[in-house]
């Protein structure tokens, strides 16, 4: 419970951003698209700053986030991605963009839960929360050891890592677990400041330059 718990306090508050002007005017973003139905079985190539991880995607595991997660590739929502928690024997995370409009756009977007049918061992791949229904949107995790704990308490796993474990174990990890319970970035500020944010403060952090569907 403690692992779950951890999972939704990182991301209390991310439902929506806080408000708060980044000084830049923008135009609205176009409004946001439906989810397209994916294949049974599918690929997502991340090219990182450190190397390739390939993610096998199977939609009898998860329907809604598999299909959600096709959407958001083919999308390149993304594409530019940091890996912003990154926590040794627990978790690499990712999923808030680099622009606080794209990301104000697709953060309430939130999909109905999915049956665990997968435990959540080394190397699945599954969505985040920010409570404890019905409430995944962009965020992701993959596993950095079995955290079975979290099959109990509805984190559905949508596929595994096939190719780059390796990778994602060597993402820059020395941050650690996200503010308010650590020294990483706050996940508030990352959601109205963008990349920036994180070029200014953790610039060390790794990236996805390109998310593809093979």
């Amino acid at each position: 419970m403690a692992a779950c718990a951890a999972l939704w306090l990182a991301l209390a508050g991310c439902s929506s951003p806080d408000g708060a002007s980044t000084g830049v005017k923008k135009e609205a973003p176009a409004a946001r698209p439906g989810n397209e139905q994916a294949p049974d079985l599918y690929k997502v190539n991340l090219d990182t700053s450190k190397g390739t991880v390939i993610l096998e995607v199977h939609r009898d595991w998860a329907p809604h986030g598999a299909d959600h997660l096709y959407s958001l590739v083919k999308l390149g929502y993304y594409d530019g991605n940091r890996f912003y928690r990154v926590v040794r024997n627990f978790v690499v995370q990712w999923g808030i963009n680099g622009d606080p409009d794209t990301t104000q756009l697709w953060a309430n977007g939130f999909i109905p839960d999915d049956p665990v049918k997968r435990h959540n061992v080394k190397g699945t791949v599954t969505f985040a929360a920010t409570s404890s229904r019905n409430s995944r949107a962009t965020q992701l995790f993959i596993n950095l050891k079995d955290n079975r704990s979290l099959d109990r308490d509805g984190f559905a796993p949508v596929g595994q890592v096939i190719s780059g474990m390796d990778v994602v174990e060597r993402l820059y990890n020395a941050y650690g677990e996200m503010a308010p319970n650590g020294q990483g970035p706050d996940p508030r500020e990352i959601m109205r400041l963008g990349n920036q944010y994180l070029t200014d403060h953790f610039a060390r952090l790794d990236r996805i330059d390109k998310a593809t569907i093979e």
